[in-house]
């Protein structure tokens, strides 16, 4: 990294020291992880060089793009509109919460037993090494879970420009009359925030722009239900966890890009794994950057995962908003109604989610499902065993996972995933 980043760091309020250790780590991580892998497609390189990037020339991006005068908004939830912050003329970029980091203050702010998401958040911003974080004008919560929920009030102390964001519970008419609610409040805070009117132009613009890059997510997720897997599940992560920090429209070009390397992959019959790899579908919680503990072990073990039932993943990107609509208050509808059918784990009752991972295992020719569970994050935790309980039903194999960040069960999860993969086989 350049002598210009480190300076643009320090202008953020990194701590250069602690920075440079956790980017010594990721880079680490990421050569053993992903550049170890064979026969990857060419496109990857892309995200490669996003990653090499991803505190480096985006965060450049970012602090030209304040210069200019364009806001940031961050963000920790698949529930926060992308449309609406385009259409005020600001960009919203994804937070970082998926390593430990600065575990020994989070825990003197926090109960040891927090989900590790949530920890994580806190010592990305108590360590000062998210650059992301420290360039954000707004940094967007969301009443989702009762530990973020909580936790979100310790957060406010923390940073200057917190907005919380309500969210319903249940899927009802009531439910969703809060969240049209919290849509309009929110915009008006980026209005406030922009000094821009959204206007019915600005907004299809918006849902337009936001479609296309789930669009070509859609087009990533088709190819990848070939035998033989034409990209690994490695892969088909990284791009989804990309989705969060990247600009809209070169992310929706390079995913588009390698969808065209992919099909003539599969038209040569061409993988990354032999044909008959048992294809596994992980479903649970989401799988932020950099972790990639799961799918290292799962990818090693002689098997390839197929899709992410997962907020990185499917149940982040699977519906694209009615762009019909020609005044704001009816693409608002639309924002609404798209993201009322997100079937978080924090809906009670919740039969859409389990409808939604049968039908993922039917698309993607899946084998089985591991559930993939933080520890201590109770939405999840608790649908789990119901979750095991109807696939088995169906005589559909599923492995029940509970894990934090650390490296520390590698053996043992590895153990499991080793056996469960003997057993799909």
């Amino acid at each position: 990294m350049s002598d210009d980043y480190r300076q643009m760091w320090k202008e953020l309020g990194l701590d250069l020291d602690a920075h440079d250790a956790l980017l010594g780590v990721l880079g680490q991580a990421y050569q053993d992880i992903y550049l170890a892998q064979k026969q990857r497609p060419e496109g990857m390189g892309y995200f490669d060089f996003v990653m090499s990037e991803v505190h480096g020339l985006r965060i450049k991006e970012l602090v030209d793009e304040k210069a200019a005068g364009r806001k940031i908004v961050g963000s920790y939830c698949v529930f926060v509109p992308e449309e609406i912050v385009l259409a005020a003329n600001a960009t919203l970029v994804g937070l970082c919460s998926g390593a430990d980091f600065a575990t020994e203050d989070v825990e003197r702010m926090l109960p040891r037993n927090t989900c590790a998401l949530i920890k994580s958040s806190f010592g990305f911003k108590l360590g000062k090494v998210c650059p992301y974080l420290e360039s954000a004008d707004m940094i967007v919560g969301e009443n989702t879970c009762d530990g973020k929920k909580k936790a979100y009030e310790s957060l406010a102390g923390l940073v200057d420009n917190l907005y919380v964001m309500d969210l319903p519970q249940v899927k009802s008419e009531n439910g969703k009359a809060l969240l049209k609610a919290e849509f309009l409040r929110f915009k008006a805070a980026v209005e406030k925030l922009t000094g821009v009117t959204i206007t019915a132009e600005r907004l299809k613009d918006g849902i337009q722009t936001v479609n296309a890059k789930r669009a070509a997510l859609h087009r990533l997720s088709a190819l990848r239900k070939t035998d033989p897997a034409p990209v690994s599940g490695l892969d088909g992560l990284l791009v989804n966890q990309v989705f969060f920090y990247d600009n809209p429209a070169r992310f929706t070009a390079s995913v588009n890009k390698i969808c065209d390397e992919l099909e003539k992959r599969i038209a040569a019959e061409e993988g990354v794994f032999a044909k008959k790899t048992p294809r596994i579908l992980v479903s649970g919680c989401p799988q932020a950057v950099p972790n990639w503990k799961l799918p290292m072990i799962v990818e090693t073990a002689g098997a390839v995962i197929v899709g992410e039932e997962s907020c990185v993943g499917e149940r982040g990107t699977r519906n694209l908003t009615d762009d019909s609509g020609q005044t704001v208050e009816e693409m608002l509808d639309a924002i609404v109604d798209r993201y009322f059918q997100v079937d978080c784990a924090i809906f009670t009752p919740n039969p859409d989610r389990l409808d939604h991972i049968q039908q993922m295992v039917a698309e993607t020719k899946a084998d089985g499902v591991i559930h993939y569970g933080l520890q201590f994050c109770q939405p999840y935790l608790m649908e789990s065993i119901p979750v095991e309980k109807a696939l088995e039903d169906r005589q559909i194999p599923c492995l029940r996972l509970e894990t934090d960040y650390s490296m520390e069960d590698v053996g043992q999860l590895k153990t499991r995933v080793e056996a469960f993969v003997e057993q799909l086989r």
